[in-house]
């Protein structure tokens, strides 16, 4: 198997936008490309150019009727009512192409897995994707088709392999786990903001599958606040040891950077150490259980300017075994300083001052332990 990571991009993918003023907003990709390209941590012969997903491949996971809705919403945005479908509300506006658009993210995973399946790259990344939150029948969360669903679904139709799922966005990735929570053959791990505080709702640690897959789905939610030592303990003490037991053939994972202190729609206070720290991570379960198997996506991420970028740049960084620089590139900043209007960061890591003191901090720490070992006790029996 080669030894390449392939990184999925077009400047297309900026065409899935909600409008000016939604916050995903995907402005974050084309920046998030420069500074990789400005890093010279990223070149021509890592770019791999993703495809349309087919309406069949789609249908793995989401129904006839509500493609068609999306098909027929993005065909005439203004000619009739598709909330059935949340299609046309605050988070999920319509937009004109917005199959299409919504289609080559769908598809720019399936290029990465195909891409490692068939050999031609031992790693893929795609930070268009991770849009984890559509359900089979629905949009939900900013969220049109389940790309990460659809990927998994074409590797259990076409290859028949053991999938493990791995979501560390802010947000529960519930759609992802609600399509294949009855799959003893999907593994579905998720470290989030607990849903008592957080859109969807949903994540408890009681929610494990159903039916065979009972014990397939493992669920962390953490206390608003969490810094970056419950996070990467969680990894740690939960994830790594399922991971083993569950023996996947692919890893498939989800790097949502929304749960910095400084995103705008999260209650987390993790900084780039767990931005750093988690791909590392992932990749090394690749490397130990998978032959390197591992298709990395994007996912949530709402402070456009100063986090995402650089999260997403360490994710590349540790995939590929690039290594980022401290110091980011003054033409990167002058250049979207002068479109952002805002004081760009300086580095690549955060200043040790980031997250003010935290009050009840130990008691969230406690919290987040007494959640941890519950979870793992009632986890890695199944496998």
């Amino acid at each position: 198997m080669t030894e390449k990571a392939v990184f999925i991009y077009s400047d297309d993918y900026l065409k899935y936008k909600f409008g000016e003023k939604h916050p995903l907003n995907p402005i974050r990709l084309e920046i998030t490309y420069d500074l990789l390209t400005e890093m010279g941590v990223l070149d021509e012969k890592d770019i791999m150019c993703p495809r349309m997903a087919k309406e069949e491949e789609l249908a793995l996971v989401h129904s006839p009727e509500y493609i068609n809705a999306v098909v027929d919403a993005g065909r005439n945005p203004n000619g009739g009512d598709f909330t059935n479908f949340e299609l046309g509300t605050e988070d999920n506006p319509i937009f004109e192409g917005m199959h299409e658009a919504s289609s080559l993210i769908a598809g720019g995973t399936l290029t990465a897995v195909e891409a490692v399946m068939e050999g031609k790259a031992r790693h893929a990344v795609n930070i268009a994707g991770g849009l984890h939150h559509a359900q089979r029948d629905r949009a939900s969360g900013f969220c049109i088709y389940n790309d990460a669903a659809v990927a998994i679904a074409y590797l259990r139709k076409k290859y028949d392999i053991r999938v493990m799922y791995i979501d560390t966005d802010a947000h529960h990735g519930d759609g992802v786990q609600d399509i294949f929570y009855d799959d003893p053959d999907v593994l579905v791990v998720s470290l989030h903001e607990s849903g008592h505080y957080l859109f969807p709702g949903t994540g408890d640690i009681y929610e494990q599958g159903t039916g065979l897959g009972f014990g397939s789905t493992i669920n962390i939610p953490f206390e608003p606040f969490t810094e970056d030592e419950s996070w990467i303990s969680a990894f740690e003490r939960v994830v790594i040891p399922n991971a083993r037991a569950f023996a996947p053939h692919i890893i498939i994972s989800q790097h949502g950077c929304d749960g910095h202190h400084l995103d705008p729609l999260t209650h987390l206070s993790l900084t780039m150490k767990s931005y750093e720290e988690i791909p590392r991570l992932v990749h090394m379960l690749a490397e130990q259980l998978c032959e390197g198997r591992l298709v990395a996506l994007g996912g949530g991420g709402y402070n456009i300017w100063q986090v995402v970028p650089r999260a997403w740049a360490l994710l590349w960084c540790q995939i590929a075994q690039r290594d980022p620089q401290e110091k980011l590139p003054e033409s990167w900043i002058k250049k979207w300083e002068s479109i952002s209007g805002e004081k760009l960061p300086q580095t690549m890591s955060d200043p040790p001052d980031l997250v003010p003191p935290i009050p009840r901090r130990e008691e969230i720490i406690e919290k987040n332990n007494i959640t941890m070992n519950r979870v793992l006790r009632q986890s890695v029996m199944f496998f």
